[in-house]
């Protein structure tokens, strides 16, 4: 497998943003590195930082992508250290000297071992499930979600006949029991809908209109229940992915659809969840499918993803779609990087962009984001306090979720002119994840809270 070329324009490309460019190319300097090595495998080095012990950093270069792992404790991927360890490299390769230690070695074995795991697990044959037993077992499921979705349209009736007006910030713990309830009938989805509609009360001055809408979707996620069997078959695996009930990474490998082709990446975002998970979101576009596909990974206490993924840079390989009345999601069946230069294929028109929103949304109403690609838009403030940073696109005016830091970052890369945004549309907010113009590149790093 060949490694990325080490040139620091390379390098550069993997980073979060600038903010970690910045503090990598501070730490470029021998003497802040007191051991430095490297191999066909990896390269490693202990960074001295302000603690007595220097930081440990490695990263494989073996596979597709370059994978990154250091004993700080940024949540950022990869972090400053891992970036200034690739620079060091691309400008000083004769300081790499020092022989592998046993975290390296361990590290880089403990991946190993996991890739065979993989590998062994993907060519084994299936195991048969008795067919009768988990016939019988779904049926049960199913039985508990129906019943929980019929106790839920009692309660949407009730809080309707009430009035909007009625529901008050006091009103959070009775909403939480019915979210309980909701996975007692092992329906999460439905559970945290009901959260994310309680949410938005008292939050701005439509929140009633936004609560509204909120508990319309929720009334057809409960509709569609009871009529499932009437359903196209990619809208019942949506229906089912909506009340929590994923589907097996094992069974999209084996069966999901698959499309080979040079991914570009648009974007990539980390979301911190509760427990220490960390939510990766990675969306890619295919240079001859023109597919858009949306990979998630998820990584527990900081811990390294399996593959390196970097705004621009292209990947040669295939994809295998979950079902879906609206094929986005997917997983990296193959992957193998391809040697051309980190950049961005060119944006769509913007009809054909606002009428595939369009036919998404409709297609699967359940999902809580989509992609939307906007060229020549312009980055304005206003004096609302509640949404200060909109765009102007296509003569709409498009409200953003984000923070006043990024916005301003963005404004300054923009400076004055038109850029191209790609981001996730919730419904009523555009999420900005990538923003390039003619000279610079700008790229969200992560979003807290519950991405919706």
């Amino acid at each position: 497998m060949s490694r990325i070329p080490l040139t620091a324009d390379a390098v550069a490309a993997l980073s979060p943003d600038d903010a970690s460019t910045k503090a990598a190319r501070g730490l470029v300097a021998p003497a802040k590195w007191p051991m430095l090595g490297a191999s066909d495998a990896a390269v490693w080095g202990e960074c001295q930082g302000s603690g007595s012990k220097p930081y440990q950093t490695q990263v494989d270069v073996s596979g597709a992508g370059p994978t990154f792992r250091c004993s700080c404790p940024s949540r950022k991927f990869p972090c400053k250290h891992g970036l200034a360890l690739l620079l060091l490299q691309a400008q000083t390769p004769q300081s790499f000297t020092a022989a592998e230690p046993a975290w390296v070695s361990e590290w880089l074995a403990s991946r190993q071992e996991r890739a065979e795991k993989k590998e062994a697990k993907a060519s084994a044959p299936p195991v048969v499930a008795d067919p009768a037993a988990s016939a019988k077992r779904e049926a049960q499921r199913v039985q508990r979600m129906a019943a929980g979705a019929q106790e839920l349209a009692l309660w949407l009736d009730d809080t309707s006949r009430k009035g909007l007006a009625a529901v008050s910030d006091s009103d959070g713990p009775a909403w939480a029991t019915v979210a309980a309830r909701m996975v007692d009938a092992q329906a999460p989805g439905l559970g945290q809908r009901v959260m994310q509609a309680f949410a938005v009360v008292g939050q701005g001055r439509d929140w009633p209109a936004r609560l509204l809408g909120r508990l319309g979707n929720l009334q057809l996620l409960v509709d569609a229940v009871a009529q499932r069997e009437r359903l196209t078959p990619g809208l019942q695996t949506d229906l089912r992915q909506a009340l929590g009930w994923p589907i097996e990474r094992d069974e999209v490998l084996a069966g999901g659809e698959r499309v080979s082709d040079h991914w570009q990446v648009l974007a990539q975002v980390l979301v911190e969840r509760e427990a220490r998970l960390t939510e990766r979101r990675v969306w890619l576009q295919g240079a001859r499918s023109q597919r858009r596909a949306l990979l998630v990974d998820f990584s527990f206490a900081g811990k390294a993803f399996d593959q390196g993924w970097s705004v621009g840079v292209p990947h040669s390989g295939t994809l295998a779609f979950y079902p879906s009345a609206d094929p986005l999601r997917a997983l990296l069946a193959e992957s193998s990087p391809v040697p051309d230069a980190a950049s961005l294929p060119q944006a769509p028109p913007s009809a054909a962009e606002w009428t595939a929103l369009a036919i998404r949304m409709a297609a699967n109403p359940w999902a809580q984001t989509w992609p939307l690609w906007l060229d020549a838009v312009q980055l304005q403030y206003t004096a609302d306090a509640e949404n200060p940073w909109w765009l102007w696109a296509d003569a709409r005016a498009i409200p953003l979720a984000i923070s006043e830091a990024d916005a301003w970052q963005l404004m300054a890369m923009a400076a004055g002119g038109p850029i191209s945004i790609f981001g996730e549309w919730t419904g009523e907010l555009l999420r900005p994840l990538t923003a390039w113009s003619d000279a610079d590149r700008w790229a969200a790093t992560g979003v807290v809270g519950d991405n919706v």
